[in-house]
């Protein structure tokens, strides 16, 4: 067992995603930042963890096989993270194949509008230069400011890519209710992943929440690199309240989020190891 004063990071991205770092990159980063354990949590796909496990074994460290899956609730993004799934489920992998197979198209779609709008990409180009990776929006974002279309990332989501702007094209989602269902046929742990970014009210966040603990949501993403002011104290408070397990992460995505650190988030963050504990814990009981 890691000494109890050891921290982790339950929320992370590799390249399998949107994250720029691969997944024996991570083990090594992470190893690093004096993490004693992380969980690989992609885009809407396990692609990343065989690497991750490997290399987490090879090199003495744990590695938490994980999986972030969208989903909408109220015509509102809602991602859910499972934790200590099996990749290789046969419910999950078919799920995650129609993300895939949703997210190849959107990436067409969104090439085509881009052209429309004047910008020189094609889907070709993209791919070539992205091998090996499940390219989504930022490697988009990425090959129109390194073509030296456009000035920065920010600028590319602000104005044409970004949610509801003129070149986004919407996802294949399903609900979060449908999410926790299919990560515990997977063997996982559901949490929803960083309720501060929902721009819920708070009555709305607590009527989706109680509809999630019904549907056998395990935990909540308390400890999160943006939370603010009281959200922390208040998530925790939810999970007490509901009996939620405790969880927390970054959301490293390395470059495609340079201020987001890894096991630190934005530089203060700190998510202890006894969240991990309770949650083994929580199988046996």
């Amino acid at each position: 067992m890691f000494p109890m004063n050891k921290t982790i990071d339950l929320h992370v991205h590799s390249t399998a995603s949107d994250g720029t770092f691969t997944p024996t990159e991570l083990v090594t980063e992470a190893k690093r930042c004096g993490l004693s354990a992380f969980a690989l949590t992609d885009h809407d796909t396990v692609d990343g963890i065989s690497e991750a496990l490997a290399a987490g074994e090879a090199s003495g460290f744990e590695v938490i096989p994980g999986v972030e899956l969208s989903t909408e609730y109220n015509e509102t993004e809602i991602h859910v993270v499972g934790l200590f799934i099996d990749p290789a489920n046969t419910e999950l992998q078919a799920e995650l194949a129609k993300f895939r197979d949703n997210r190849d198209n959107r990436n067409l779609k969104m090439i085509e509008k881009l052209q429309e709008e004047g910008f020189r990409i094609t889907a070709e180009d993209l791919y070539r230069l992205n091998p090996d990776t499940v390219v989504a929006r930022p490697h988009i974002a990425r090959y129109l400011v390194d073509s030296g279309q456009v000035k920065d990332l920010k600028t590319v989501f602000d104005k044409y890519i970004g949610d509801g702007c003129k070149c986004y094209v919407d996802r294949y989602k399903i609900t979060p209710m449908q999410a926790v269902a299919l990560i515990h046929q997977a063997g996982g742990l559901a949490i929803l992943a960083h309720p501060c970014l929902y721009k819920m009210k708070r009555a709305e966040l607590t009527a989706m929440i109680e509809e999630l603990v019904a549907a056998g949501l395990n935990g909540i993403e308390a400890v999160y690199s943006c939370n603010q002011g009281s959200d922390e104290k208040d998530f925790r408070a939810m999970a007490e309240k509901y009996h939620l397990l405790l969880s927390g992460g970054s959301d490293f995505h390395g470059a495609n989020k340079p201020y987001i650190h890894l096991g630190t988030g934005k530089g203060t963050m700190s998510v202890p190891h006894e969240f991990l504990e309770a949650m083994r814990t929580s199988f046996t009981k």
